[in-house]
């Protein structure tokens, strides 16, 4: 098919999160303000720095037969659960193109675009494990598909039967933001009629945590887990790290309407840069962000009068809080000052690979039900963030009820990767 530009509009989503196991009670958990921070209970987090985290609330087993999640990582199940609550919110049943399907999808014309950040990490380290402790035969066959970083996208790939590409970006914490902006190019290009793409990750596990504990990277506060996530906050001494998946479906707007499909919002598109500065270090004063929101506006069909919400990458680190807003204030100007800007990892924590894809389901349902959820944890609101945004502070609020309206999502990673995703109201 020769490219085109096409409207892409969300269709159907989909989570398990430290909030909730579905995006239903995510988004709940997200508007009252919850947070999903808990100690963390295992031997290991004895000897540990950090000892809290943001477990999923609902195990996977609860949800896939143990037989299966035995030949799956975590990161996979979590991308499974995702998937199929999105794929059966857009109104799909079955696999595309066989029998028991709905027949409203065409296999060659659907895509799966599934990012982790860091893939199969805790099947490796727990292989590795035993094969050190029990011998070489007692390493589980399944162990090499189970920890490709590919392995959820193909395992949701194979869930929906996609044929038309399953693709894995993978950018550190824009990986989720990167795979739903890859999968709106895909439409738009003519490529596929519709995508399931998202985020997830699985990283609660002793190496991770260790490492990034003495990277000085994670929050400490372990006498207080629920308030050690605070981005914006002038007591913020870093992120918490999180667990989950959400998924989106996109759909071409010509396919959605002639199947009937209820609609979410349209999917703007993408802006994306890399910083060039550090593998680690974000350029503090927001140069790469700027480019990336520019390359947004630039590409797009997007009044930056429009957007009045921002699901902000907030990690509640000192530097990158800050450099984000400040790139707002300078590519938005005076309209930075309608935009209501929400951490929602104050909430979820940091789900890395996963983030955008969570956040992506967060961003929609703003728009959707007209409400930006709070930031919690914010006693002390730096004065550098209060001069350069309009943070949603304590409760939820309100957006405009009338016309059309458009928010961002943005993401960045570790190696300089930024993406900023654009939703906005049919």
């Amino acid at each position: 098919m020769s490219p085109t530009n096409r409207t892409v509009v969300v269709t159907g989503i989909g989570a398990t999160t430290p909030l909730g196991g579905d995006a239903a009670s995510t988004w709940e958990g997200l508007v009252a303000g919850k947070s999903g921070v808990k100690p963390l209970t295992q031997d290991w987090a004895a000897e540990q720095a950090v000892r809290i985290a943001a477990p999923v609330a609902v195990e996977p087993t609860e949800t896939i037969p143990r037989p299966q999640a035995r030949r799956l990582d975590r990161s996979a199940q979590f991308a499974l659960i995702a998937a199929q609550e999105a794929w059966k919110d857009a109104g799909f049943s079955g696999k595309a193109g066989e029998e028991g399907s709905d027949g409203a999808v065409d296999p060659d014309r659907l895509g799966a675009v599934i990012a982790s950040g860091i893939g199969g990490v805790t099947t490796l380290l727990d292989q590795y494990d035993v094969l050190k402790e029990k011998g070489v035969r007692r390493v589980s066959p399944h162990t090499v598909p189970m920890l490709m970083p590919n392995g959820p996208s193909a395992n949701v790939g194979l869930l929906v039967g996609a044929r038309a590409g399953v693709h894995t970006p993978v950018s550190a914490c824009a990986s989720g933001a990167e795979a739903i902006g890859y999968a709106i190019e895909m439409i738009r290009t003519g490529r596929a009629d519709v995508v399931v793409a998202g985020g997830t990750e699985a990283a609660i596990h002793p190496l991770p945590i260790a490492a990034f504990g003495n990277m000085m990277a994670m929050s400490k506060n372990n006498g207080n887990p629920e308030g050690a996530s605070r981005p914006y906050d002038v007591d913020r001494d870093g992120f918490v790290l999180g667990e989950g998946a959400g998924v989106l479906v996109l759909e071409s707007a010509e396919h959605a309407a002639a199947r009937g499909a209820r609609v979410y919002a349209e999917a703007v598109g993408q802006g994306i840069s890399a910083d060039s500065h550090d593998i680690v270090q974000p350029e503090p004063e927001g140069r790469g962000i700027s480019h990336a929101l520019q390359n947004l506006l630039d590409r797009n069909d997007l009044d930056p009068a429009e957007i009045v919400h921002v699901n902000a990458h907030a990690t509640s680190t000192p530097a990158g809080d800050i450099a984000e807003l400040k790139a707002l204030r300078k590519v938005f100007g005076d309209d930075a000052d309608h935009m209501a800007v929400s951490a929602t990892k104050s909430m979820t924590g940091h789900l890395l690979g996963g983030a955008g894809g969570v956040e992506s389901v967060a961003t929609v349902l703003a728009l959707y039900h007209r409400v930006a959820p709070p930031t919690i944890n914010l006693d002390n609101i730096d004065p550098e963030a209060e001069a350069n945004a309009d943070v949603v502070r304590g409760e939820a609020r309100k957006l405009p009820v009338e016309g059309r309206i458009a928010a961002l999502n943005d993401s960045f990673g570790f190696g300089g990767h930024n993406v900023v995703l654009a939703f906005r109201t049919i």
